[in-house]
């Protein structure tokens, strides 16, 4: 196959955006925890893009990309370390891209699923803990569910699965694989009695602004018609997303709330993000206004329920994955990609919504269970939660030895 240095092109730009996601991430976590805990939530962001790029690189990729044994569980090592890739991709018919450049795409959204997880765990996991938590769960569960979809032959691909960006391996993953480690870690002390209010709304607000980027494009492997409809969709989804939460805000408890517009327009990309490449404008704009809706209810339940995701990965990201498939079964269309399908509400029956509820009830179960009992082993062996002491203290200073702002103090780089 001949590589189209366009296309080739405009995936290497949109790995770039959803990389520079990763820091934006850490600034939207970083402005909504305490002042100090900033530097911490913000350097598991960081470590994530250098501990999952070495790993995707010497065997993650070949695992969830590479050609497997006809099982549909788990790719084999042929790619590892990048090796074989030539000119072509196992099971990508039809690719016009460099391979290279599809493994570079696919590394920064396990990048960016990973650091997710962070912001459920805020305030009182230990660092070390986080890093060997990630590898065992880079391994066991982003791996094997980023086959079973993203791969060509993939079981949940081969029973005719959509997902377009992430709404399973990204989203629904991030957010169930949260909840079960902070079932594990418990809660942080002193919640939910005591106020722990952001520390920087501006600061998270400039994250949402950089996580607001047409990123879900790249999954279309070119720059072609699919790839405009998944940009045009992301801005529409989250825009509508905005304005869903706001508004559930404004009539819920009299106050939109400028991080509730943020989070809003997360809800709405992490909804669309199955969609993007196979809904119409107009669907879009729908997907994200009911992400908005139901996400912004969402994030109370924890209050209810006593679980602390600190910073709502499960309502936002968990519960907006889940939006997102189930409407993909319903609006889908070949008028906006031909290889795609029709959903229910689009003359193509149950087929899709079928495969669609399949996908998303593997992905909860599978993510949720998996990260659990990782969680556990990794609380067990060296232990997950952090020292009271440190926690009173704040990790920045405890873990790392320094702090986010100047306060007279010192740290090891100086006064």
């Amino acid at each position: 196959m001949t590589i189209n240095a366009g296309d080739t092109a405009w995936v290497l730009v949109s790995a770039a955006l959803v990389l520079f996601m990763t820091p934006g991430l850490a600034l939207f976590y970083g402005g909504m925890v305490r002042a100090k805990g900033v530097l911490a939530v913000m350097m598991q962001s960081f470590v994530c893009m250098g501990l999952v790029t070495v790993i995707w690189a010497v065997g993650g990729f070949s695992l969830a990309l590479g050609p497997d044994a006809g099982s549909g569980l788990i790719g084999n090592l042929h790619l590892a370390g990048l090796a074989n890739l030539g000119r072509s991709l196992p099971g990508f018919h039809g690719l016009a891209v460099s391979p290279l450049a599809v493994m570079v795409f696919q590394m920064m959204f396990a990048v960016i699923t990973a650091a997710l997880i962070s912001g459920g765990t805020v305030d009182r996991i230990r660092f070390s803990s986080f890093v060997v938590f990630i590898t065992a769960w880079l391994l066991i569960v982003y791996i094997p569910l980023a086959h079973w979809v993203f791969s060509p032959t993939g079981w949940l691909a081969q029973r005719g699965v959509l997902d377009f960006a992430g709404g399973t391996v990204v989203e629904i993953n991030s957010g169930f694989s949260t909840l079960a480690i902070v079932l594990v870690l418990g809660r942080r002390r002193g919640w939910p009695g005591e106020a722990m209010a952001p520390h920087s709304v501006p600061l998270s607000l400039l994250g949402a602004g950089i996580l607001w980027f047409g990123f879900n494009a790249g999954s279309a492997l070119g720059a072609n018609d699919v790839a405009v409809h998944a940009f045009v969709n992301t801005q529409l989804a989250a825009a509508a997303g905005l304005l869903g939460w706001i508004a559930y805000e404004r009539v819920r408890e009299h106050f939109p709330t400028s991080l509730g517009a943020a989070s809003g327009a997360v809800a709405g990309m992490v909804a669309i993000t199955p969609c993007a490449g196979y809904v119409t404008p107009m669907a879009a704009l729908l997907v994200g206004a009911l992400a908005g809706l139901v996400c912004a209810s969402a994030v109370r339940l924890k209050f209810k329920l006593g679980y602390d995701d600190s910073l709502d990965v499960l309502g936002v990201h968990g519960v907006g994955g889940i939006v997102g498939m189930v409407l993909l079964g319903l609006f889908a269309t070949r008028t906006v990609n031909p290889s795609g399908a029709n959903g229910l509400l689009t003359g193509g029956g149950f087929h899709l919504f079928d495969a669609e509820i399949l996908a998303t009830a593997v992905a909860v179960l599978f993510c949720f269970g998996a990260t659990w009992i990782i969680a556990k082993v990794v609380d067990a062996t060296m232990g997950l939660r952090a020292a009271e002491e440190d926690e009173v203290r704040g990790l920045d200073l405890a873990q790392h030895a320094e702090s986010a702002y100047s306060t007279g103090g010192s740290s090891r780089y100086g006064t």
